[in-house]
């Protein structure tokens, strides 16, 4: 059973006005945390997401509210990224939900009456540079939609699209955490190794397949000591909240380079993250069963077997905006619209499989799903599975087609939660245009 407090009520409505509208990604019963500065020379704040204004929880501590919190929360909170929050666990998260669900409630004078108050502490989004929330030590990238994996694998193995290890354990591999960039960050098409054909010889010049991947990713709250292992029981407490991941991929390179080893230079230009960290309370109304196992599937091993509802019903989508549809101002094509509610694997068994060797997470590593994808063509999550590898363009609105990313490209990612009777929980928005390789 999901985990509720007064702070879900979908009847609680904020005095920040924008917060009340129905297509808000921000309502009061989201409240995400961000790191976000107001001038290039300004010290990078914590700020929760309200409607389209940010609360700079630094700016509300100095003016004495927030005072029911504990020494280490109020510290945590005036640090320049969430790398001391985040370790705290999950009941000084939940502290902080509530006191500042307090604050923002429309049934709260203190604020509410007070605009000169409400100028130091309130930020319009519009105004705000959004950063990357923590410091990333590592990044780690997941294979856990089984229809992703089917796609791509019946692409390149038709009789043999999923390897005989897929639905025993959830594949991944280390990514590059170094490149990881906030969203709104231009992407640089990325220099590389390609070949005509299967055995080459190579060639060095632009990736001309150039991909996005939708995706989901989860930071670490609590970590685990080198030489431990987390259990499936304790997994959700070590997760302190989500974001969109894009992913993005040269197929061209991937090709030539991924064997025997895996992904490499295809990978390691860019991975864009949105703004807005999700916190798992958030979420708590949108848990579900999961994984969906068929009644042929061998059964997970006991180390893997969920011990709750540990899936989530979130919805994804991604949009496309070509450099002549912005010139035009035509609005950006919806490409995809996927859910995250039926991945073959969970964010706690990718989490839990992570340390079984005894691998040491830490506080602000990121763990990506894998691109998401579903059973019909438009919810596919990449242009490589979109297209079919190029063999079924997508005509955009300016009447051109797109089989992989051109230069000038913008996409667009969101993500949400929704159902009757609860407000829309959103993730924001993850973007990033491609620019000319160099």
């Amino acid at each position: 059973m999901p985990d509720l407090s007064d702070t879900h009520d979908p009847h609680r409505q904020s005095w920040v006005e924008s917060a009340i509208s129905p297509k808000s990604d921000f309502p009061i019963q989201n409240l995400p945390f961000g790191v976000f500065r107001t001038s290039a020379n300004e010290r990078p704040r914590i700020g929760i997401a309200i409607g389209n204004q940010i609360l700079d929880l630094s700016a509300a501590l100095t003016a004495g509210f927030l005072v029911e919190l504990g020494s280490d929360e109020k510290l945590a909170l005036q640090a320049t990224n969430l790398e001391h929050l985040m370790p705290l666990g999950k009941s000084a998260r939940r502290m902080i939900r509530h006191v500042v669900s307090d604050l923002l409630n429309a049934d709260n004078r203190k604020l509410r009456t007070d605009r000169a108050l409400q100028r130091r502490l309130i930020v319009s989004m519009a105004d705000a540079r959004m950063l990357l929330p923590a410091i990333i030590g590592d990044y780690t990238d997941f294979y856990a939609s089984i229809h992703h994996a089917t796609n791509v694998g019946s692409m390149f193995r038709p009789d043999n699209p999923l390897l005989p290890n897929y639905k025993h354990l959830p594949v991944g591999y280390h990514g590059r955490a170094s490149s990881i960039i906030p969203s709104g960050t231009p992407v640089r098409r990325p220099m590389g190794q390609t070949t005509a054909t299967d055995t080459g010889p190579p060639t060095f010049g632009p990736s001309k397949l150039l991909d996005y991947e939708m995706e989901l990713g989860f930071f670490i709250g609590c970590g685990n000591l080198l030489g431990t292992r987390i259990q499936m029981k304790d997994a959700p407490d070590h997760i302190f909240g989500m974001v969109i991941v894009n992913d993005w991929s040269a197929r061209d390179i991937q090709k030539w380079e991924y064997q025997p080893l895996g992904p490499f230079n295809a990978k390691n230009f860019a991975t864009t993250i949105s703004p807005w960290v999700v916190t798992m309370d958030a979420l708590e109304p949108y848990r579900i069963p999961g994984p969906p196992r068929s009644a042929t599937d061998p059964p997970p091993l006991d180390y893997l077997k969920p011990v709750a509802d540990m899936a989530f019903d979130i919805t994804v989508e991604v949009r496309l905006a070509s450099q002549l549809m912005r010139q035009r101002k035509i609005e950006p094509v919806l490409i995809s619209r996927g859910t995250f509610a039926d991945m073959y694997w969970t964010i706690s068994q990718m989490l839990v499989h992570h340390t079984s060797t005894g691998c040491n997470l830490r506080p602000g590593d990121l763990i990506a799903s894998g691109t998401i994808s579903n059973t019909t063509e438009d919810s596919r999550g990449c242009l490589l599975e979109r297209t079919w590898r190029g063999s079924n363009p997508i005509t955009l609105p300016d009447g051109a087609q797109r089989k992989f990313l051109q230069d000038g490209d913008e996409v667009i990612m969101t993500a949400y939660c929704q159902s009757t009777g609860r407000p829309r929980i959103g993730f924001g928005e993850c973007r990033g245009i491609i620019t000319p390789a160099k």
